[in-house]
C-alpha cells in the first residue's frame, strides 16, 4: 500500500487512476487517510530526517529572501476599497 501511495503522489494522478497491480484504489486511499490522521506519516518523516541528519546528509542552512511581488491592479477580480459608501449584504431589518 505504501508503494501505491508513493506512486500516486509521485505522478500526481487521481486516486481512481491507480494501476491495478497496486490493488483497489479505495484501499490505498483509506490507508493514506488513516496514516495522515493518526500521525504515522509525521513519525516516518521525523525518523527519516533524524537518520539523514545523523549521517550529515541534511544541510540546515536557510536562505531568506525578502522580495515582494505585487500583482497589477487589473489582475484580480476583487473589488477595490475606494473609501466610498459600502453596500450592505444583509436585510434592512438586520441592519437596524
Amino acid at each position: 500500500m505504501v508503494e501505491a501511495i508513493i506512486w500516486r503522489f509521485r505522478t500526481g494522478s487521481p486516486w481512481r487512476d491507480l494501476p491495478a497491480e497496486f490493488g483497489p484504489w479505495q484501499t490505498a486511499w483509506k490507508r493514506h487517510r488513516r496514516y495522515s490522521g493518526d500521525g504515522t506519516w509525521d513519525k516516518i518523516h521525523a525518523e527519516l530526517l533524524s537518520e539523514a541528519d545523523s549521517v550529515g546528509k541534511i544541510d540546515w542552512s536557510v536562505s531568506v529572501d525578502s522580495t515582494v511581488n505585487r500583482a497589477h491592479q487589473h489582475s484580480t477580480n476583487l473589488t477595490r476599497d475606494t473609501g466610498g459608501p459600502v453596500e450592505l449584504q444583509e436585510s434592512a431589518q438586520g441592519a437596524c
